[in-house]
């Protein structure tokens, strides 16, 4: 675009045209190709999207269950005119390699150092971190190693607080890692059925206001990689350790605390799973955060794809980092 608008002051210069139409005055910002790529680290392979010019500051974008980077597929075009993003697959989700669960156990530990291995090898040193649903536990287990890496925190629908899970919803979880009965077992592996993925994840805190607004491309995108029984016990593992996230949280408001990051707070008030109280909850430790409170669900960035994207925009740039 910049050598186009040189062109048009050299051909001004040449022939004289001082009147140009404001036609050929317009400007138009369409948003760089997003690439897809893969990693090879330890003989597995990460795959990520990537958008943007690299000088930029990079933004990392950390995807929930039962997705995978496909679920920013809207988002990263709207933020990479101005910045550098990458938007990763968790090991044992989308196109990353699945190990075999009965060889391998899945954790949140795992996932995080993973992650982070990726972040390396594209040897980025500082980054904004946009974390949703299980992109919470992988961040901040990430976070909590080097904090001053993190320019900037987005939170969307990303729970550190016991005040965002109902007490059922906490029971859940404890169940899930306490409970070793075969029986507990088939409860979890049938929450990773085509029905459960619809119904009792993408569709179900939806409402005529918004039911039209969610893609159907998102759970067929994942059910794709739900097909096989060793997938959907990669994510049966995944719940079963997902307490540990729980026991984790005081330690991670202490750090949240402690450094004070820039934090911009983006959530679904529709979500029942991670509720509102979960997003105001922040504001205890990080009294300087932004919320907004969004007319979206547990999926805000697939329903509010623009407004997120323009509240991101502007977040940064008033915290100067662009």
């Amino acid at each position: 675009m910049k050598q186009f608008a040189l062109i048009l002051v050299i051909l001004t210069s040449l022939f004289g045209c001082e009147n140009t139409s404001k036609e050929h005055e317009k400007q138009f910002f369409l948003p760089p190709a997003t690439t897809h790529n893969y990693a090879e680290i330890d003989s597995i392979k990460l795959f990520y999207r990537e958008a943007g010019d690299k000088s930029n500051p990079t933004i990392v974008l950390l995807h929930g269950y039962p997705s995978s980077s496909h679920s920013y597929r809207n988002l990263i075009p709207m933020l990479a005119t101005n910045y550098h993003v990458i938007a990763p697959d968790n090991l044992g989700s989308g196109y990353s390699t699945h190990l075999d669960p009965a060889t391998t156990t899945y954790t949140f530990d795992l996932l995080a150092t993973y992650t982070e291995k990726l972040i390396d090898t594209l040897q980025i040193e500082n980054y904004v971190m946009y974390m949703q649903d299980f992109g919470a536990p992988i961040g901040y287990r990430m976070m909590t190693k080097n904090p001053k890496r993190i320019e900037a925190l987005i939170v969307q629908n990303a729970n550190a607080y016991l005040e965002g899970l109902t007490p059922k919803r906490q029971d859940f979880f404890r169940s899930a890692q306490t409970d070793t009965s075969q029986e507990k077992h088939d409860f979890l592996y049938s929450l990773t059925s085509e029905d459960a993925i619809i119904n009792k994840q993408y569709v179900f805190d939806l409402d005529a206001t918004n039911i039209n607004i969610q893609s159907p491309d998102a759970w067929t995108h994942d059910l794709a990689f739900l097909k096989s029984k060793k997938d959907r016990e990669i994510q049966v593992q995944l719940f079963k350790d997902y307490n540990t996230n729980l026991i984790r949280y005081p330690k991670w408001q202490k750090m949240l605390r402690e450094n004070q990051p820039k934090t911009l707070i983006t959530w679904g008030k529709k979500d029942l799973k991670f509720n509102a109280n979960g997003a105001k909850a922040y504001l205890k430790d990080l009294p300087n955060a932004e919320l907004h409170l969004l007319d979206a669900g547990h999926f805000a960035s697939e329903e509010k794809t623009r407004e997120i994207a323009k509240l991101i925009l502007e977040f940064l740039s008033k915290n100067e980092i662009e």
